[in-house]
């Protein structure tokens, strides 16, 4: 075992050395990840609020102003003008000014007292599907409540029918910085890690200092483990700088065991810096490296499951995102974060993640030549 890991103590103290020394590499390291979060912590957000809103009530009675109400005290519309005519209104939407347009025709208090059906018509703006949607189900819903206290109203009944008391777990208020930040800490580490590792032996080969290593007596085992290690630790310390930045600025709490979670987190980190080293194994100078690490980032950021649900993805994709360490990552931290999971409740990500660490570690040192081409 000495042998086969000949010279890591003295690359481990070399690594050390040049990491500490380097205030650049260090700042990219810690301070982009942190801006990362924030921005994508508040960016990524599902809960559609205040859309704006433009009205053409056409009845001008107290019945028609109460119903723009509770389109507003909904908190997902807001009223930012009126308009006069049909075409206005469409227009508003058209320019962007509006994404919903609530016309409101002058006989709707007249067939709402002689209880006929009284329509509203709400047009919406579908070029984006997100807002689309939480517009259309929120009027759908509105409506629909509505017309439920009118007819109990009307048949004297105090109760409904049917009844359904949903019980939402884990995360009760449905706030998506719960679900989105514990991914979001997943894919920062990995555009960190993996770019810093990526880089070392390039900067070496392009410093002239590769050939120093190759003629020391160094094994090849020796030298990767001796230039992943002192990222490993910065890395570990980041990782704990952003979970306690989760918890102080987006009041995400770690339901679970804080150990399992960076255990995870080790095991996550040692296999994004062994793919970085392999990275470095076969790019020829730093341009090669920065375009093959984006190879890895982005797949991993969109079939991970850190934004869509893999389900849902065609099967091509779902596979792509199963040969992803972000993909077991995401899952398990959410697990622990979210829902108080520990290790044994999701033990075959924790095999896959060693087993990916191991085979990637083994990969790039089995690829270094202790020869320059």
């Amino acid at each position: 075992m000495h042998g086969l890991f000949r010279g890591f103590n003295a690359i481990l103290y070399k690594e050390f050395l040049v990491v500490l020394r380097d205030p650049l590499t260090l700042f990219f390291m810690f301070f982009p990840p942190l801006i990362e979060m924030i921005a994508f912590g508040y960016a990524l957000d599902n809960d559609v609020k205040h859309m704006a809103m433009v009205v053409l009530n056409e009845d001008r009675t107290v019945e028609s102003r109460q119903l723009i109400e509770r389109f507003v005290n909904t908190q997902t519309f807001r009223v930012v003008g009126e308009v006069q005519s049909v075409d206005e209104l469409a227009g508003a939407i058209r320019r962007g000014k509006a994404y919903v347009g609530l016309q409101i025709p002058p006989n709707f208090t007249r067939d709402l007292r002689a209880g006929r059906n009284a329509q509203v018509q709400v047009l919406i703006d579908g070029s984006s599907s997100t807002i689309a949607g939480s517009a259309l189900n929120t009027a759908l819903g509105l409506a629909f409540r509505e017309s439920v206290f009118r007819l109990l109203g009307e048949t004297g009944r105090r109760e409904l029918p049917v009844e359904v008391r949903p019980q939402i777990l884990y995360n009760p208020a449905m706030r998506s910085p719960n679900f989105f930040v514990p991914g979001v800490i997943g894919v920062v580490l990995q555009i960190a890690t993996t770019f810093a590792t990526a880089m070392s032996l390039v900067r070496e080969r392009e410093r002239g200092t590769l050939e120093q290593l190759m003629v020391s007596p160094l094994s090849r085992w020796g030298l990767m483990l001796g230039k992943l290690t002192p990222y490993l630790c910065i890395a570990m310390v980041m990782a704990a700088g952003l979970f306690g930045v989760m918890q102080w600025l987006f009041h995400v709490p770690i339901a679970g065991d804080t150990t399992a979670l960076m255990i995870a987190t080790l095991l996550y980190i040692f296999a994004l810096l062994s793919l970085g080293l392999l990275i470095s194994t076969r790019a020829q100078n730093q341009i090669q490296a920065l375009q093959m690490t984006m190879i890895f980032i982005l797949p991993s950021v969109f079939f991970s499951g850190f934004i869509f649900p893999r389900e849902t993805m065609p099967w091509i994709f779902y596979e792509i995102g199963s040969v992803l360490p972000a993909t077991y990552y995401i899952e398990l931290e959410r697990a622990i974060v979210l829902r108080g999971a520990s290790l044994h409740d999701f033990w075959l990500n924790i095999v896959i993640l060693a087993g990916m660490g191991a085979f990637l570690f083994s990969l790039c040192a089995l690829r270094f030549k202790q020869k320059i081409a």
